[in-house]
């Protein structure tokens, strides 16, 4: 027994002296020992699924024990700069979005991370919470750090904190730059591995980040175009426009620059026409053997090899890389200088958009106009959407109602397209029960639209602020251009909404027709624009229809035309469903209608009779307008010039605010009604709004973002007066807004429909849906058939 515990004994003290240091031998630990020491505790690395250089890749955080990624939403550069200071890095120089090192796996910790650069770590930013988000591995984020470590000692780092790559591949070479923020410099080793000691190969699926593209027009007939559709490839990189190889060029690779550019195809160019031997001696090319599929947004996404630098053979056996596009048919005109065929009608549209090319995304289906869940919503079938209605590829696929909130039924869920589709209905995507979603979650996009140069041709002279001024166009007079003002005369808000769209502003938020207050340039003085009337669809003022000769009684100066224009707008919806469900006849005594009859709210008829005996028969019905819009609703009148109205005891902010009108089927008025806008409040806001306009104590008059005005049923003027109308099939109709004095993102909902059967006791209402809800073909089913689906608000 004894002699057991002394073996033990000695076999103990042995592996002590084996596993600890002497202390009479001190060490010298070195810097990068101790950061190695120090790198099991990091709490933050950067992984990838491919190879790539140590200060790159995805961002992945420690949290419980488990790794997990970063959501890309809401990043800026203040972020990267967080996480490569908490690697050792010096900072950051730019983000990559959308798993561009690869989709992660396990959990995604952090969503909507915002950090003010001063933090020590990542995990010091804001965010929503660990394991708070509503993102997938999709979304990953990835950053690139600067070469250069915090203690300067080398320029390439290793760090335990850093995945290990795989295996490198030769083939191709990648370069990250900052999209979002031009001004940071550019990362990557730019060219093909020739040195193994100073660079390294990047993956075969790596990709050359190009974010800006033009076309250099070569051809004589295409450099007097307006519109430039055809040219040699021009790529933007440190500040300078290089040239782009043709080798590995395809008709794809044409079609996503086209895409760029806002066109929606690409087409194969007469190579015979180009002689481009001149242009091959310049040694300007930066890319070459570009790749791609067709359906990417961006040439950035397609594989690409920089040229050699300095090399005295660059793009060997090749030539300039030439794209010949199609422009959409809303452009062609421009194009060709000819007039075109009437475009062709899809199945798609953009509402409520401040600008050409913007909108919510509406499609459809069985003859109803309906709005798109954001869910899996992403810039490839956005892309699609914007080819099919004439543009380039998307530059954001917008979520959570961004262009205002629509109406009716949402058709389409998780949405997935290809980017090969000719029509988003092409694409695959889940049915939506009735109810399942609400409108906040409706899809929006952002196209790529052609520069044709248009917003050139109209300016705002005066303002205090770009918004607004008096509008200066240039057009041409005498047989030479020259700027000049616009007659006012019947200015309204569609002109001004032309112009705010045609210069990128926005929504028109006013029609000044008197503009003493804002000082033109007096060499534009001269009206040299009259009788201007616009849709409202037009590219550009000059499109509008104008008088051939300049006619203004009202003169130029102090009273020509002006515009204010705003990123928003509100936008007035009547609740169809609850005019169908409300709407029943009375037989009015005439004594109680005294005051209805000074506001004109009965027809012309009860003049006539011997007051105040009798009585009139009225179609009574609530209505409930919603704000939808991304601002609010107010009276155009300021205040003080409000009317007082004794008999009811209110002030009129505004003369008219909808129209009541009962149509046979062909459309002709047999009984009309009115309702001056006698208090315009907020009636109901959701939760989580607050009610900011009531009539009270002549206070504001509004109706919030998100809220509604609600007119019941049994006050004044809240109805149609049908005394001397015979039974029989009619239209019902509500206009809101209708003299659209007030501006709107959207006036085509404005208006209100239902089918009206009146037997001469009682009156039913039917099909009650908004103006635009429909195609022409069900439209016009629905004044010529008794029955049609509801469409619900």
């Amino acid at each position: 027994m004894t002699r057991t515990l002394c073996l033990s004994s000695c076999l103990l003290l042995l592996l002590l002296s084996l596993s600890c240091p002497a202390r009479a031998e001190p060490r010298r630990v070195t810097s990068s020992q101790r950061r190695a020491a120090r790198a099991p505790a990091a709490k933050v690395r950067l992984a990838g699924n491919f190879a790539r250089d140590p200060n790159e890749g995805r961002v992945e955080v420690l949290h419980n024990n488990t790794w997990g990624t970063v959501c890309d939403d809401e990043v800026d550069i203040k972020l990267a700069n967080v996480v490569c200071r908490e690697l050792g890095f010096q900072g950051g120089i730019t983000w990559a979005h959308s798993a561009k090192y690869g989709e992660g796996e396990g959990p995604i910790w952090m969503d909507n991370v915002r950090c003010d650069g001063s933090e020590k770590s990542l995990k010091d930013c804001k965010h929503n919470g660990f394991g708070v988000n509503d993102c997938k591995h999709s979304e990953d984020l990835g950053v690139v750090c600067s070469e250069r470590r915090l203690d300067q000692t080398t320029t390439r780092v290793q760090t335990n904190a850093i995945r290990p790559n795989v295996s490198p591949a030769p083939q191709w070479q990648g370069l990250t730059s900052s999209r979002r923020h031009s001004g940071y410099s550019n990362y990557g080793n730019g060219h093909q591995y020739e040195a193994p000691r100073l660079q390294r190969p990047h993956q075969v699926n790596s990709k050359v980040q190009i974010e800006e593209v033009r076309l250099r027009p070569i051809l004589m007939a295409t450099k007097r175009k307006t519109l430039v559709t055809e040219g040699a490839v021009e790529v933007k990189h440190a500040g300078r426009w290089r040239q782009v190889c043709d080798l590995g060029w395809s008709l794809n690779s044409s079609r996503v620059v086209c895409g760029m550019l806002g066109f929606p195809e690409a087409v194969q160019h007469n190579v015979r026409t180009y002689k481009l031997s001149v242009m091959a001696k310049k040694k300007g090319f930066w890319v070459e053997k570009v790749h791609c599929l067709g359906n990417e947004n961006t040439l950035s996404e397609c594989h690409a090899q920089l040229s050699i630098p300095r090399s005295t053979t660059p793009c060997k056996n090749g030539r300039h890389a030439v794209v010949k596009c199609v422009p959409g048919p809303q452009f062609a005109r421009i194009s060709s200088g000819r007039p075109q065929a009437p475009y062709r009608v899809v199945p798609v549209r953009l509402k409520a958009g401040p600008r050409l090319g913007e909108g919510r995304v509406e499609v459809l289906r069985d003859g109803k106009w309906g709005t798109i869940v954001d869910h899996m919503w992403e810039r490839t079938a956005a892309s699609v959407v914007c080819r099919e209605l004439g543009f380039g590829t998307a530059k954001e696929a917008l979520h959570g109602a961004f262009m205002g909130q629509g109406t009716g039924p949402i058709h389409m869920n998780s949405v997935q397209c290809m980017g090969t589709e000719s029509s988003i209905l092409d694409c695959s995507f889940q049915e939506v029960q009735p109810w399942t979603f609400k409108h906040s979650q409706d899809a929006s996009v952002r196209c790529n639209v052609p520069k044709t140069g248009i917003e050139n041709t109209v300016r705002l002279a005066g303002g205090r602020v770009p918004l607004e001024g008096r509008v200066e166009v240039l057009m041409e007079v005498g047989g030479r251009k020259r700027w000049g003002a616009v007659c006012s005369e019947n200015w309204s808000i569609n002109e001004a909404m032309v112009v705010c769209r045609q210069l990128g502003l926005g929504f028109a938020a006013s029609a000044h027709q008197e503009t003493w207050y804002w000082s033109g340039d007096p060499n534009a003085a001269d009206v040299i624009l009259s009788g201007t009337h616009c849709v409202g669809t037009e590219l550009s003022i000059q499109q509008c229809r104008r008088n051939n000769h300049v006619h203004c009684p009202r003169g130029g100066g102090s009273k020509a035309a002006g515009v204010t224009c705003s990123d928003t707008a509100p936008d007035l919806v009547l609740d169809a469903q609850l005019v169908q469900e409300t709407a029943y006849l009375e037989d009015r005594p005439l004594h109680l209608l005294t005051c209805a009859n000074e506001e004109n709210c009965l027809s012309s008829s009860a003049a006539r009779m011997n007051w105040p005996y009798g009585h009139r028969r009225l179609l009574r019905f609530s209505s409930r307008i919603m704000n939808l819009g991304r601002s609010d609703f107010r009276p155009k009148a300021t205040r003080e010039s409000w009317t007082w109205h004794q008999c009811h005891r209110h002030y009129h902010s505004i003369e008219v605010f909808t129209h009541y009108d009962l149509l046979t089927l062909n459309g002709t008025r047999v009984a009309e009604g009115h309702k001056a806008s006698f208090c315009l409040e907020d009636t109901y806001c959701p939760d989580g709004l607050q009610k900011r306009f009531s009539c009270y104590n002549m206070g504001d008059q509004g109706i919030s973002v998100g809220c509604w005005d609600t007119y019941r049923h049994d006050i004044d003027c809240q109805w149609v007066d049908v005394t001397d109308v015979r039974p029989g099939d009619y239209i019902f109709q509500v206009e809101v807004n209708p003299s659209m004095d007030m501006a709107e993102s959207d006036f085509m909902n404005n208006v209100m429909r239902c089918r009206c059967k009146y037997d001469g006791h009682r009156a039913y209402m039917y099909g009650c849906h908004a103006g635009d809800a429909y195609s022409a073909e069900t439209e016009d089913l629905f004044e010529h058939q008794r029955q049609i689906t509801n469409n619900f608000v």
